[in-house]
């Protein structure tokens, strides 16, 4: 028996059953199939409300200090006790953030920035400092922030939306235009500015259009500034992800990236981008974010979909940059970010456990990493880790038949390392005809089968996986199919 393997996501593209359905869930794409998808291990105590924004800066010696910001307040976790400190200005509040928006940091050396449009930008001194302070030198109020080479560059000005402003050459306390190269731009057209992506060069996204930003030391100029897409802008200002050398986002035409050097490329067309779209709650783009997961080639885009919970996002679509295949994940979550573990001494288990037998997470997981890992706050605004048992997985086959005979499918046997499985067989015998489900099996354990048997045109397998199930991969399945002739 061949082996049929499973198929690859694209939603945009309709399948057996005539409508825009979901082949995978809840698995990596593998180059030999799929893995599974672990579940989600909260590591913290939580943080005093709904979390909207969070970081982790490395100290000098290699610590990780992670924030999280409210719509009010900005905290420091903890590393002995893993609880919230209030490190607010003064402990006091900030203006609230709007409810479209979120806290953005950058770390610029051993200061954290801190920015939202409602509020003076704070900085946060790793060696030092016991709570944020306004940064001198009257900053703009801005949304965005990011380190572009060494300056500190702001966007999304409260002031003049159709602006850049960056600081002086390391120089972060300097904002006066003409002094040690801080300078800004205006923008006559493509909009209000969404966000900069940083790095050695800047990507500067406005609503319909793309420009890159290059220093020119020694210039008057300072930075170089071209267009690199025209009537191509960024639809969610969260959604940018630079990952290594490459920038992905999502423009109004569907997901993109861009090499280094490059222009903006479509990864999402013909794939996910419009049934992506339909599902998007476009009233609450905060909730459609991006984080990177640098121990592998995988993004992630949480979002809120029209049918998901308010003030969380209920679903995740993943992109592996490598195999060029997406894949969708069911998590749910107040924020998504990559992450680096903090550590934990001995003297510290009773802070995350009364007993070594009820740990959730061995050890070893609390020991410090540098290289981060994606991690979320949930709903009660406890930060964790997907770390745990794998989630339900469900896979499908592409269909098999043809118009001018008939099949008879005598059952399949999962290609898969798991040893608990349930099959099922969807079937239909004209390509405008709905599909019809057989009752769901489980499989054979003796023979590694599912024995379901039909007669029919079309056919399709679909495996689920329960939750918890430990496996590794699962390829696809061998399905036992005759011909029964012409009818």
């Amino acid at each position: 028996m061949p082996l049929l393997a499973f198929g690859e996501y694209k939603p945009d593209i309709s399948d057996y059953e005539g409508s825009t359905t979901q082949t995978i869930n809840n698995v990596i794409p593998r180059g030999d199939g799929y893995g599974p998808f672990p579940s989600f291990i909260v590591s913290t105590g939580a943080v005093a409300a709904a979390v909207r924004g969070a970081f982790y800066a490395l100290k000098s010696d290699g610590t990780v200090i992670t924030f999280a910001g409210t719509s009010t307040k900005l905290y420091q976790l903890n590393n002995t006790n893993y609880t919230w400190t209030d490190v607010s200005l003064g402990s006091s509040t900030y203006g609230a953030l709007s409810a479209t928006a979120q806290w953005q940091f950058a770390q610029f050396g051993n200061l954290v920035f801190a920015t939202q449009a409602n509020a003076i930008l704070q900085v946060f001194d790793l060696s030092s400092s016991s709570n944020f302070a306004n940064c001198a030198g009257s900053p703009p109020q801005a949304a965005y922030i990011s380190v572009v080479g060494r300056f500190l560059v702001l966007s999304g000005l409260l002031s003049n939306p159709y602006r850049i402003q960056w600081s002086g050459l390391n120089a972060t306390t300097t904002w006066t235009s003409g002094v040690n190269s801080s300078d800004y731009q205006d923008f006559a057209d493509g909009g209000i500015v969404r966000g900069v992506a940083g790095g050695e060069t800047g990507v500067v996204f406005q609503d319909q259009s793309i420009r890159r930003m290059a220093y020119l030391p020694g210039s008057p100029l300072i930075f170089q500034i071209e267009r690199i897409a025209q009537d191509k802008g960024l639809y969610a200002p969260y959604s940018i992800i630079r990952a290594g050398e490459k920038i992905f986002f999502y423009a109004s035409q569907g997901f993109c990236k861009i090499e280094p050097g490059g222009v903006p490329v479509q990864i999402g067309r013909e794939k996910v981008d419009r049934t992506f779209l339909t599902d998007l709650d476009k009233g609450n783009l905060q909730l459609f974010m991006g984080a990177a997961d640098p121990r592998s080639t995988r993004i992630y885009w949480a979002y809120k979909s029209v049918a998901g919970q308010a003030g969380l996002y209920d679903k995740a679509i993943g992109f592996d940059s490598t195999l060029e295949r997406f894949f969708p994940i069911s998590i749910s979550g107040e924020f998504l970010l990559g992450l680096s573990q903090t550590g934990l001494t001995l003297e510290n288990l009773d802070s995350i456990s009364a007993s070594l037998d009820a740990l959730t997470l061995s050890l070893d997981a609390y020991a410090t990493a540098v290289q981060p890992e994606i991690a979320q706050f949930n709903s009660v605004h406890k930060l964790g880790f997907f770390r745990g048992p794998a989630l339900e997985a469900t896979l499908k086959t592409s269909e098999q038949g043809t118009d001018g005979n008939r099949i008879y499918v005598n059952g399949f046997r999962p290609v898969t390392d798991a040893a608990t499985v349930y099959g099922t067989l969807s079937y239909r015998e004209t390509t405008s005809a709905p599909s019809k489900d057989m009752t769901e099996i489980a499989m054979t354990a003796r023979t590694g089968m599912c024995d379901l048997r039909q007669s029919t045109r079309y056919a399709r397998a679909k495996i689920r996986i329960p939750a918890g199930t430990a496996w590794t991969f699962a390829a696809g399945v061998e399905m036992e199919i005759g011909q029964e002739g012409s009818v």
